[in-house]
């Protein structure tokens, strides 16, 4: 049975695990690359799609990728992986706790929908090829060779996303990120930081 968008926003109001935003993380080799990165996407308010080449999409089409988790925990995903990398455990940076966050309504109106966890394999036999983009491998049959990344609770949209200024709100690992961010905004007379829903510094969220 149905119930209203407001009697769902009061749901999860009572549930600190859970969100009704996506978040979408950026990457780059610094925090100054970071703010170069996020003001491109902003100057051309579009998310390009990840492709297999480039990213971990199964299939021919490329998807936008978001998490479906509160910004806290999105954050200490983050640093979790961070730890990992420091302890040598894992090398490869797959994002930082800084990007854009969207109401998860505005997605899914827009074709996003949450992947299917799955063997690859598996998952190829019950969907058409047209769907494989939602498709992320999951199997913890093997003890010492588990892939499981449910924890992100992924969602896709197939190919790239367009959006206005006014329907996103900024995540910036830190203080001094955003700073930098603003002021290359004002550089180069371009403030999106004034046009956006909002800025959340997520190191001030999780610590």
């Amino acid at each position: 049975m149905p119930y209203t968008k407001d009697s769902w926003r009061r749901r999860y109001s009572e549930r600190t695990d859970l969100s009704t935003s996506l978040v979408h993380l950026t990457k780059a080799p610094s925090n100054s690359k970071i703010v170069e990165v996020m003001f491109k996407i902003l100057d051309e308010q579009l998310l390009r799609g990840s492709s297999t080449e480039k990213g971990f999409i199964v299939g021919k089409s490329r998807a936008v990728c978001f998490q479906d988790a509160p910004v806290h925990a999105v954050a200490q995903n983050c640093w979790f992986e961070q730890k990992l990398r420091e302890s040598g455990e894992q090398v490869k940076k797959r994002y930082v706790p800084s990007g854009f966050l969207f109401h998860k309504q505005k997605i899914y109106r827009k074709g996003g929908r949450p992947v299917i966890y799955d063997k690859t394999s598996e998952a190829k036999k019950y969907l058409p090829d047209t769907e494989w983009w939602r498709i992320v491998n999951f199997d913890i049959s093997e003890d010492e060779s588990f892939k499981d990344w449910t924890h992100e609770r992924e969602w896709r949209i197939k190919g790239d996303y367009e959006f206005n200024l006014e329907e996103v709100t900024l995540l910036f690992t830190k203080p001094a990120t955003y700073k930098s961010f603003i002021k290359l905004c004002d550089d180069r007379e371009k403030p999106f930081y004034k046009k956006v829903a909002g800025v959340i510094v997520t190191e001030q969220v999780f610590f």
